[in-house]
């Protein structure tokens, strides 16, 4: 908020008086289903029961669309006229026909003939298969050129994308389409083949490891698509409904980037029954620029606890700052006994895989000392999203393969939201991830997504019970991407988590967990621990700020 009064918060509308809760639960009569794909304009459902339709006065129901029949009296024809059908021909294939004695008559119905395209028809035919032809040969070549250089032939992968960017620049257009995923794809394989000689295109690279574009460029893909929206309103409901009842909640975030994940849990919160909690938010994030000129973490705060007390939610902010996630100590946190606990991980955790190979190796990995630690604390709800994508491969043909068919759909499912206007910002964003997928070996390598099952079993390993998503968080979900002008986007129920979809591509899935009741020893020793690392903590390392009770750590 600036000093004259005005919101200034780049993502998050000024606070109003409205008491409408911005985020609050659905309660939605559903078939039950073991395996459920629903669309924003429909749903399709397999092995499904259904139920009656009744509901609580007040429910939403989702209607199908009405049919007119004759059994209101109404004739056939003009009944099937306004259904939008044809009346079903009778046995012998013929139309029935009533003359004006009242008897009946057959008369047969011819098949319509399909005329023979027009010449302007028939080139426009031929030039989409040309087109098509093209870009299946594109990248077939792209995938020939990371398998040369695989295979250390260099010579022969120049060879391949010299002829991939002739082709971009002829035959395919790199504006729309393939062509707008392949030319991603073709920048980063230059950077494999010649680190040291960025080609003219890689202006986009460099503006996405910017710092300083940074925040620009996750602000342009938030407002992309359902990506983020979807991630953090699934977060909110599990935590909205783990809260019930509680005085006092604690939520830490593992990644608070610009925290625009929080005001709708707050204005939520501000509308509950007997008043709102004492909520209490630690931010994870990295740490401030050396000379000062920077300090997000802390404007990020300071915009939250402005944001809680036009709510009249009684807030407060710690910053814990650290360049990866398994560098901190659980005692940075503060947990307090007695305080309802969340935590929230948006695309973070895969950031802390290694390579399968070197998983075997009898060190513990970052994955599996953050997740021991997280489950330590005995959260009621830990949130998870994280790609639907398999890009932790040692070979880099199946990486590369894996990841142009993953951000195709991707970079399809934004054009389709925004066919005339084109994201610079958000492709950016995505492209840093093509970057490191590509380019990055060994544990330089950060962008490490893995399918849905490596995960189920990794946060089982680790103590952590899942509370499933059901029909009615898949409805709450569907309801979130009506909002959207693409009709493709869609929302699959499996292993009790929910998947966002373009088509029939899995992009992004949210499960919820809950720290399990046997780590009460655990517990015992980390706030042991805490009270002990407390008073050197607050000497050194925190730093109090007036507005609105923030800390850093």
């Amino acid at each position: 908020m600036c000093a004259d009064g005005n919101w200034d918060h780049p993502f998050v509308p000024a606070p109003t008086v409205s008491r409408t809760p911005a985020l609050l639960p659905f309660h939605v009569y559903s078939p039950r289903s073991t395996n459920t794909t629903a669309t924003a304009s429909g749903s399709h459902t397999q092995r499904s029961t259904q139920q009656p339709s009744h509901s609580p006065r007040g429910t939403p129901q989702l209607h199908t669309p009405f049919s007119f029949g004759c059994q209101h009296g109404m004739d056939p024809a003009v009944a099937s006229a306004l259904s939008g059908s044809l009346p079903l021909p009778s046995a012998h294939g013929a139309a029935t026909m009533t003359n004006g004695a009242g008897a009946s008559m057959c008369t047969p119905v011819l098949p319509a003939v399909p005329l023979p395209p027009t010449f302007a028809e028939a080139e426009a035919a031929r030039k989409r298969q040309e087109q098509e032809n093209d870009a299946i040969r594109l990248v077939h070549l792209l995938v020939t050129c990371a398998k040369a250089i695989q295979a250390g032939d260099y010579a022969a992968a120049f060879g391949n994308l010299a002829e991939a960017h002739s082709a971009l620049t002829t035959k395919v257009s790199a504006a729309s389409g393939i062509g707008r995923v392949v030319s991603h794809f073709a920048v980063v394989l230059a950077h494999r083949l010649c680190p040291a000689s960025p080609t003219q295109s890689c202006g986009v690279l460099d503006a996405a490891s910017s710092a300083g574009h940074a925040a620009e460029l996750y602000r342009q893909f938030y407002d992309a698509g359902p990506y983020l929206k979807f991630a953090h309103f699934m977060a909110n409901q599990a935590i909205l409904q783990a809260f019930d009842g509680c005085d006092r909640v604690h939520i830490i975030d593992l990644a608070i980037m610009q925290g625009v994940q929080w005001p709708a849990l707050i204005s939520t919160l501000s509308l509950r029954p007997g008043g709102p909690p004492a909520v209490r938010l630690t931010g994870v994030g990295p740490p401030p620029a050396e000379d000062g000129s920077c300090n997000e973490l802390h404007e990020v705060g300071v915009r939250l606890a402005e944001f809680a007390r036009a709510f009249n939610v009684p807030f407060s902010f710690r910053a814990v700052t650290g360049h990866t996630l398994d560098a901190l100590q659980p005692w940075m946190f503060q947990i307090i006994p007695g305080e309802a606990l969340a935590v929230n991980s948006i695309y973070q955790l895969h950031r802390l895989l290694v390579d399968p190979d070197a998983a075997s190796t009898s060190l513990p990995s970052p994955i599996d000392a953050v997740l021991g630690w997280v489950a330590a604390m005995q959260p009621r709800v830990f949130a998870v999203v994280e790609q639907e994508a398999d890009h932790n491969k040692p070979s880099l043909v199946e990486r590369f393969t894996n990841a142009l068919f993953y951000y195709a759909a991707v970079i399809d499912s934004m054009e389709a939201m925004s066919p005339h206007r084109r994201s610079l910002g958000a492709e950016a964003y995505l492209q840093r991830e093509i970057f490191d997928i590509v380019c990055g070996e060994g544990s330089g390598r950060v962008e490490r997504h893995e399918p849905l099952h490596l995960w189920h079993a990794r946060l089982l390993r680790a103590g952590l019970t899942q509370l499933p998503l059901g029909p009615r968080e898949t409805w709450q979900a569907l309801a979130l991407l009506r909002e959207f002008s693409g009709a493709g986007y869609g929302v699959m129920e499996s292993a009790g988590c929910l998947t966002l979809m373009w088509h029939d591509q899995p992009l992004f899935t949210a499960s919820v967990w809950s720290g399990a009741p046997t780590n009460t020893v655990a517990a015992g020793m980390l706030l042991e621990r805490a009270d002990i690392k407390k008073s050197s903590s607050e000497s050194s390392d925190q730093q109090q700020v007036a507005a609105g009770g923030i800390a850093m750590q």
